[in-house]
């Protein structure tokens, strides 16, 4: 059978070509032109991404995110006009600042009904459009913004999007297809398949002149926030870190597993320790490393090692560096530790006394935890590293004033085991989604503060969970309140009004719903957990429903 190609087959055709495995969408009647071209791969055997239908944009975009987070490849997300991309542009955010590759692409009139060839609707002249197109809207929250405007172009264009996006430092880019180009005939030809973008690192000049800086450092540091994210990342790091025998800190505003915890030159997560000591700092994969950025360290030299150091979308950003080795970041660490080897330079000996004062801490913290009734928030962290200990699982972590405790008593030691996620709350279901997506055969955990899985589109991302196959683990750190508001309510005015009379508005969370409960409707397990006793075996019910196909909600009420 024949028929005419248009622009909804060159927006399949370029999503087969950058390699797209997945369109999520939240959909508008703008893709009726792209689901005909699916339609009809699917009716004549035809390779094509799989298409996923769900119900809120967040859901969209943030599995999206969760999904490329694993396999680090560019995805697609098709939303609608300008208020669908509004709806979803908090989750776009957090891609941004997560450096996730995706295509997102939604539509606009151009000719409002005026125009030649199939009307396109009233509702774009008197209720979707926007000045200047939804482009604009875009621009301040994606890596590049653009409008595809003829059909000729749409592929290449769909192309370079892609190529931007997955480009350092990886983000979504946006590209407005008018609804009158996706409906116009497309003569093609199919693009052609994307390659691999090239690895890079420092002249041979800038690294010696770092290798002699470190062979001489007496007391030098490594700092780290996303080197894990980086494929090989971590296993370079390690390299690096042994050749050279120097400590490694993973901040608080580490995301993701950078270096192993049970390693011996790992150093927790505090990087104030080392700012009057260290002699040289490397900031490895660091986009806001001191805080306040004005906090200089007393008298180290400071090393930059990354492929963008500059991120454009940090409307502040200080490094202090006075070394810069710009480059893919795995790739230079193996040829750092390759030529600190090679010239013969000194081995420092390996100092144990932090990395062990950092273990008997979290042990006296955890032990304390045990010793009440009631459930601390560290022992919550531990009973998972507990239940999850050799089971491979990943954590995807959307906690606030818990997050430092997760991290710390998780004690994740392996790649692609812990995301946090970016940006503002409400993504944390849709990003553990598209993780577990993309990581079918492993645990997916989600812990999650009661805030912010309220902040969360949650039927829809249960719908999601149901419809598609994808169970996951949900721990949700209850403590009846939005502690952040109240602890800094009383960082400006710890003796006000407020800390007088005990009324702190913006807070309390007393009057929330069961939340697990949420799980009765689409026949998932739910569980509320108050007493310590009670928290291994319900997180060990909950494993076990998940491990047979059904996602869990336990509602744990912490202590603090």
């Amino acid at each position: 059978m024949t028929y005419q190609t248009d622009g909804g087959d060159a927006v399949v055709s370029a999503f087969n070509a950058v390699g797209v495995d997945y369109i999520f969408s939240s959909p508008g009647s703008e893709w009726a032109p792209v689901w005909e071209s699916l339609a009809r791969h699917h009716r004549d055997g035809l390779p094509c991404p799989r298409y996923l239908d769900l119900l809120h944009e967040t859901v969209a975009v943030g599995m999206a995110t969760g999904y490329a987070l694993v396999t680090h490849r560019t995805q697609a997300v098709l939303l609608h006009a300008g208020p669908g991309l509004l709806q979803g542009s908090m989750a776009v955010h957090g891609a941004l600042l997560a450096g996730v590759p995706m295509v997102m692409a939604s539509s606009e009139s151009i000719t409002y009904g005026d125009g030649p060839g199939p009307d396109p609707g009233s509702q774009w002249y008197r209720n979707l459009s926007v000045v200047g197109g939804p482009h604009t809207i875009a621009t301040p929250f994606t890596k590049w913004s653009n409008q595809a405007a003829s059909v000729h172009t749409l592929t290449t264009m769909i192309t370079r999007g892609a190529e931007l996006a997955s480009r350092a430092p990886a983000g979504p880019v946006y590209l407005n297809i008018p609804l009158e180009v996706l409906l116009d005939e497309w003569p093609g030809p199919a693009p052609k398949p994307v390659a691999a973008r090239g690895a890079t690192i420092s002249s041979a000049d800038d690294m010696q002149a770092v290798l002699e800086l470190l062979a001489a450092a007496e007391r030098p540091v490594i700092i780290t926030e996303t080197t894990g994210r980086e494929p090989g990342g971590l296993a370079a790091l390690v390299e690096f870190a042994e050749t050279l025998r120097i400590p490694v800190v993973e901040p608080n505003s580490a995301v993701c597993v950078n270096f192993p915890r049970d390693h011996e030159l790992h150093c927790g997560g505090e990087i104030e320790p080392f700012l009057d000591t260290a002699d040289v700092i490397v900031l490895l994969n660091c986009r806001a490393p001191f805080y306040p950025p004005s906090r200089e360290p007393a008298r180290a030299r400071i090393v930059v090692i990354d492929e963008v150091p500059q991120r454009p979308h940090i409307a502040y950003q200080v490094l202090g560096a006075d070394f810069y080795l710009e480059g893919g970041v795995a790739a230079t660490l193996r040829e750092l530790a390759v030529r600190y080897t090679e010239q013969g330079f000194a081995v420092r000996p390996v100092d144990p006394t932090r990395h062990t004062a950092e273990l008997m801490a979290i042990e006296e913290a955890e032990s304390r935890a045990r010793s009440s009734d009631r459930i601390d928030p560290v022992l919550v962290a531990a009973a998972l590293r507990a239940l999850l200990e050799e089971r491979d699982a990943i954590v995807v972590d959307e906690t606030i004033t818990h997050s430092r405790i997760v991290q710390r008593h998780l004690r994740a030691t392996t790649p692609d085991s812990y995301f946090y996620v970016q940006g503002g709350l409400g993504q944390g279901l849709a990003v553990a989604l598209g993780v577990k997506l993309a990581a079918a055969d492993r645990p997916v955990v989600l812990t999650i503060g009661d805030g912010a899985f309220l902040y969360n589109p949650i039927v829809q991302s249960l719908q999601a969970a149901a419809v598609n196959g994808l169970p996951l683990l949900i721990v949700v750190f209850n403590n009846a309140e939005y502690r952040s508001m109240k602890l800094n309510h009383l960082r400006f005015y710890p003796h006000g009004a407020a800390a007088e009379t005990g009324e702190f508005l913006g807070n309390d969370l007393g009057d929330q719903p069961e939340l697990a409960a949420f799980a009765e409707p689409f026949g998932m397990h739910g569980e509320t957990v108050e007493r310590a006793a009670e928290l291994a075996p319900a997180l060990d019910r909950a494993l076990k429903a998940v491990r047979g196909g059904t996602t869990a909600i336990v509602n744990v009420h912490v202590t603090r």
